[in-house]
């Protein structure tokens, strides 16, 4: 190997090892700009084609995105969650390596209205207990949680102010459930919503309503609304019949 070729794969490697490491570590956070090809290639004293390669690689690892006219930027990650269970929001996020927090918005008890009893599909008018609230992985917002609570299954419910943890963690360590359905769908996130997730308004979002039971009696009815790109749903069967 020739003196150049040597000194273009050395610098080759440390222009990656760098920028994976400031991604790595988080000094560039998701959604970080990426400097330009030409920026670096001042910066490290090399040609753009050895940047390009290095970005090239990096944005094959999942660490990155190219975008057309808009630059290069460090890549959210993607957070997949099984079609049919109920995940705990706080594990998916840590296993995305990012620190975790839950924010509550409202928290609010009243009687239930007619809203309510078609969310929680029962007949009852009994009391009922709103909670919303923002999950945050780092500092941006994972997902946006909108809950009704039955209170009539779950009295002790309405004594948890959820500013420690969120209602979701809180049900699922509590009161055990034997039915669940799951509705979703895509949506273009509203001016409130927008607010909320801290995204333009308009941006597509992921929407997961889900009903949970315990013997026929109605646990809850919640919202959860992610930005559209940053989750997957990810599905495993077998063909019918077997």
């Amino acid at each position: 190997m020739s003196t150049k070729a040597a000194t273009q794969t050395s610098l080759h490697q440390k222009i990656l090892g760098d920028l994976e490491s400031q991604i790595l570590s988080g000094v560039l956070p998701p959604g970080a700009r990426i400097a330009t090809e030409l920026e670096l290639a001042t910066a490290y004293d090399c040609s753009r084609m050895t940047v390009s390669k290095v970005l090239t690689k990096l944005a094959g690892a999942g660490l990155i995105e190219r975008r057309r006219k808009a630059g290069t930027f460090v890549r959210r990650p993607q957070s997949q969650a099984a079609v049919l269970e109920i995940h705990d929001i706080r594990a998916e996020v840590l296993a995305l390596g990012q620190p975790y927090r839950f924010e509550l918005i409202e928290r609010k008890g009243r009687r239930a209205n007619r809203g309510d009893r078609e969310f929680l599909g029962t007949e009852a008018s009994g009391r009922v207990l709103d909670v919303s609230g923002r999950h945050f992985a780092g500092r941006k917002v994972f997902c946006l949680e909108e809950r009704v609570i039955n209170l009539t299954a779950v009295p002790d419910a309405e004594t948890v102010n959820f500013a420690e943890i969120s209602p979701g963690r809180w049900l699922l360590d509590t009161v055990p459930w034997t039915v669940a359905e799951h509705r979703i769908c895509a949506m273009a996130a509203d001016r409130a919503a927008a607010r909320d997730l801290a995204i333009p308004a308009g941006s597509p979002c992921l929407l997961i309503e889900r009903r949970t039971w315990r013997n026929e009696v109605p646990i809850t009815h919640v919202r959860l609304l992610y930005p559209g790109d940053a989750h997957q749903l990810v599905a495993h069967f077998t063909p019918s019949g077997r």
